[in-house]
């Protein structure tokens, strides 16, 4: 403890005095300054979530610093277009959608110097961005519906002619077709 008082605290670099002090991480604060530091609710042992020096509801913390994608949503199944921007995350540019440009789905001619060959993009797959689907090896960021861009995992991929899609474009664009088939208002698909 610093000469003159208690110690000083982790926001307002003030003096803390016992009766209003609440440590967190060897630190103390003032009750008044033990806040998050993006919604300024304020904090307790269990709501407390600690990044470096800041400290954060476990809500904001889970936006900020949490996983992102798919299945880590704003719960009841919801999307967010929340780009995190006002918790002082820079959005990330998505490179645009290309179909796969690869005539030979084989994956034997995919190989390319001890690689394997992104059916997408056309450049080598390496294990740490490597993901299987479709019998190719995919990068993470590629691995997407050819129709919609979709974000895609092995398990909800559909795959006709080497190029993979989410179910509900493949439905769409290669599943049964007339009445009963979801084309809506009881009209008939007329294909010749």
């Amino acid at each position: 403890m610093p000469f003159g008082g208690g110690n000083k605290c982790g926001c307002c670099q003030k003096t803390v005095y016992f009766a209003e002090e609440v440590q967190c991480e060897g630190k103390s604060f003032h009750k008044s300054c033990f806040l998050c530091m993006v919604c300024k609710k304020n904090l307790d042992s269990t709501t407390v979530a600690v990044h470096v020096d800041e400290i954060y509801c476990k809500s904001c913390y889970g936006k900020k610093y949490g996983p992102k994608g798919y299945g880590f949503g704003g719960g009841a199944g919801t999307l967010s277009m929340d780009t995190g921007e006002s918790l002082g995350i820079k959005p990330q540019q998505q490179a645009s959608h290309r179909p796969t440009n690869n005539p030979n789905p084989s994956k034997f001619a995919q190989k390319m110097g001890g690689s394997e060959v992104c059916p997408r993009c056309g450049t080598a797959v390496y294990a740490a961005e490597k993901v299987v689907g479709g019998g190719n090896a995919w990068h993470k960021s590629c691995f997407r519906c050819a129709k919609c861009g979709k974000g895609l995992e092995s398990t909800t991929l559909a795959d006709k002619d080497g190029e993979i899609y989410c179910k509900g474009c493949y439905a769409k664009n290669f599943g049964p077709k007339g009445f009963g088939f979801g084309q809506g208002a009881g009209a008939l698909a007329h294909s010749q």
